[in-house]
């Protein structure tokens, strides 16, 4: 009972093929605070470098704005024209930024997820109108993070920007003694550290908030082990049909080689523990090439169809052993064996041919070249 529980508790960690289906869906971590702390980080880079053409087009703007028109005195259906066109023209003026901002805000989830483009999320779920699940979610404990972020953040801003203003209250309060060519400068220096020193609690923030947001995204996606079992049998096949596939395939080629063994030219032999059958074609061979071999059980079964088909059985153990060592079924034979599998071929040669004229009875081959560090017997050693 303890085994099904353990089975059933989600303790392993998501392989790829749920990661990638659960990023198909559209499900990947995400951290509000990280687009955020980006898309400040863009709009304070922006002031920096186009603070100053910003505050001279700005300080042309109102100087503009605030100019005694003695036309617009008297024609006031002019007023709101001459307003649409001084908004427009501040519209523009801060485009580069807002544009920069924008752009920013549009790719700073890439930072963590990458490129992620699916309409999963935009179909209907009903489940998610369940008051029982919404509840759930409203205590849970991304939902306390949440409101612990939120306050810290609330606490971290509000706390810099209080003690900003207290630190330069007598600077903030002279402002609207000093020129307006002095003041929106001015002006922008203690915007420019206070939004500094924001940034910095910040940084904090993201740096807490980014780790517990890929921790949180594992630990949803986290499976069981019958689920892992099950994914494995979808993907890899189920254990016990592969092996029976595999059975089958290994019975298949039996049948193929022990078919194959009428038409060799010849069986060496170890004597009874390896059986390699050899074949050699002067016009479509460029060595001759192993078509059947098996130890023990195998081995007796090549040498008794060899005998039912009059295929030549020579007795050669340290051939024998090499051959079925370091040959495959349907290769050539390895260079260093040609000499010795010459010597075997021709003596098979001149049997067929005692066996066709008569004469002397060839004398089977002695002492075969095979050299020791292919036979096995001598590596064993």
């Amino acid at each position: 009972m303890a085994e099904e529980d353990s089975d059933l508790e989600k303790t392993e960690s998501p392989s790829q093929r749920r990661l990638d289906q659960a990023r198909e869906e559209g499900q990947v971590a995400r951290s509000r605070e990280l687009s955020t702390f980006a898309v400040l980080m863009a709009g304070g880079a922006g002031i920096w470098l186009m603070g100053s053409a910003l505050s001279q087009h700005l300080i042309s703007l109102i100087r503009e704005g605030l100019t005694l028109d003695t036309g617009l005195a008297f024609h006031t259906e002019q007023l709101l024209p001459r307003l649409h066109e001084l908004s427009m023209a501040t519209l523009l003026a801060f485009l580069p930024l807002l544009g920069l901002m924008l752009l920013v805000a549009v790719f700073s989830p890439l930072l963590m997820n990458g490129w992620l483009f699916t309409l999963a999320p935009l179909q209907p779920n009903f489940g998610k109108l369940n008051p029982l699940s919404g509840i759930g979610r409203m205590f849970s404990v991304n939902s306390l993070m949440e409101l612990a972020k939120a306050i810290a953040k609330s606490v971290v801003v509000g706390g810099v920007g209080a003690w900003v203003i207290w630190h330069n209250k007598e600077a903030v309060l002279m402002l609207v003694t000093e020129p307006l060519a002095h003041a929106i400068p001015h002006l922008g220096n203690l915007v420019w550290g206070s939004f500094a020193a924001i940034m910095g609690g910040m940084l904090l923030i993201v740096a807490v908030d980014v780790p517990f947001q890929l921790y949180e995204h594992n630990k949803k996606l986290k499976m069981t082990k019958e689920e892992v079992r099950q994914e494995a049998k979808e993907t890899e096949g189920d254990p016990q049909v592969k092996q029976r596939i595999r059975s089958m395939q290994r019975e298949m080629a039996r049948r193929r080689m022990m078919a194959e063994i009428p038409t060799a030219d010849v069986v060496v032999t170890n004597p009874t523990h390896f059986s390699v059958a050899l074949k050699y074609s002067d016009n479509k061979m460029r060595a001759p090439v192993v078509v059947a071999k098996g130890s023990h059980l195998m081995a007796a079964r090549i040498r008794e169809i060899a005998t039912e088909n009059n295929v030549p059985i020579l007795e050669a153990p340290p051939l024998a052993r090499a051959l079925h060592k370091h040959c495959e079924l349907g290769q050539a034979i390895p260079e260093a064996l040609y000499t010795a599998v010459a010597e075997v071929l021709a003596y098979v040669y001149q049997l067929r041919r005692y066996k066709q004229v008569g004469g002397v009875y060839p004398q089977e081959p002695q002492e075969l070249p095979v050299p020791k560090d292919l036979d096995p017997a001598n590596a064993a050693l």
